[in-house]
C-alpha cells in the first residue's frame, strides 16, 4: 500500500477528532479526502460515546445514587464530545425560536452567545433526558442498560449523519464547522460499514429486549426525519447546528420510548 495513502484508521481518527475530544495518534492524517470519508464512522463515535457514559454510571453507581450516577454519565459524554452536538442544539433554539425569516434564523444560528431559547432548550433537553434514562435504569439490569445507552448514540447519530444524503444543505458552506463532511456523499461501501456498525448495538438491544427496541428505534428515526422536516421547512434544508440538534432529539426520543413502554 501507498504511503501516503490513507486508510480506513486514518479515516477513523478523523471521525475521532473531528466529533469528541478523545486523544488520538500524532500522525494521524488530518486531510480534507480524511474528514470526508470519516462520515461511515460517526455511528462508531457514538457507540464509543454510549459506552463510555454507559460504563461511567456502572463505575459511578458502585459508590453514589442512581440518579447522581446517571448525572455524571451525562457529564462524561458531554465532556468526552466537548458538547458538539449540544452546542448545535442550543443554536437551533435561539434561532428557530428568535427568527422568522430563513436569513433571519440562519444569521441567529451563527451567533456563539446563548439565548434564552437556547438556555431553556438545554435545561429542558438535558432534564428530559435524565429524568427518562432514571425511568429505564429502574427497569432494566445493567446489561440492558448499557445497550440501550449504547445504542440511543450510535442510532441518533447514524440517523443525524444519513441526513445530509437525503437534505440540502443551506448555508456558505465556505464558513461552516460541518463543512468536511457535506462536500460528497456515502458510497454504498461506506454505507454498508455505517449500517454495521449502526445494527451491531441495536442487535445486542433486540436480543435482549426485542419489541420495545423496534419502536424505540422508530421513534428515534421519526423524530429526525421530522426534526429535518421542520428545518427544511423554515430554511430550505439543514446546517451544522440542525444536524447535532437533529442528534439531540433523536437520542432523547430513543430513550423516551424505552421509558414509556418499560
Amino acid at each position: 500500500m501507498n504511503k501516503n495513502q490513507p486508510s480506513e484508521l486514518d479515516f477513523f481518527w478523523a471521525a475521532l477528532m473531528f466529533y469528541t475530544r478523545i486523544p488520538v495518534p500524532k500522525n494521524a492524517i488530518h486531510t480534507q479526502h480524511a474528514l470526508n470519508k470519516s462520515r461511515k464512522y460517526f455511528p462508531l463515535i457514538g457507540l464509543i460515546i454510549g459506552l463510555i457514559g454507559g460504563g461511567t454510571f456502572v463505575i459511578a453507581n458502585t459508590v453514589f445514587s442512581t440518579q447522581l450516577s446517571l448525572v455524571l454519565s451525562i457529564i462524561c459524554t458531554v465532556l468526552a464530545t466537548g458538547a458538539f452536538h449540544e452546542d448545535g442544539f442550543a443554536d437551533s433554539c435561539d434561532a428557530f425560536g428568535g427568527g422568522w425569516s430563513p436569513i433571519q434564523v440562519l444569521t441567529i444560528m451563527k451567533d456563539s452567545r446563548l439565548g434564552s431559547y437556547a438556555t431553556l432548550g438545554l435545561l429542558l433537553l438535558i432534564t428530559t433526558k435524565l429524568l427518562a434514562l432514571i425511568d429505564i435504569v429502574t427497569a432494566t439490569s445493567t446489561i440492558q442498560l448499557l445497550a440501550i445507552y449504547a445504542s440511543g448514540h450510535t442510532l441518533s447519530r447514524a440517523v443525524s449523519s444519513t441526513m445530509i444524503d437525503f437534505f440540502d444543505y443551506v448555508q456558505d458552506i465556505d464558513k461552516s464547522k460541518v463543512k468536511p463532511i457535506t462536500e460528497s456523499k456515502l458510497a454504498p461501501f461506506d454505507i454498508l460499514i455505517s449500517v454495521l456498525i449502526t445494527a451491531f448495538p441495536l442487535a445486542v438491544l433486540a436480543c435482549l429486549i426485542p419489541v420495545i427496541t423496534l419502536l424505540a428505534s422508530l421513534l428515534c428515526i421519526a423524530t429526525g426525519l421530522a426534526f429535518m422536516g421542520y428545518s427544511r421547512h423554515r430554511i430550505g434544508g439543514y446546517t451544522g447546528d440542525v444536524l447535532g440538534a437533529t442528534q439531540q432529539l433523536a437520542e432523547v426520543a430513543f430513550y423516551l420510548g424505552f421509558a414509556a413502554c418499560l
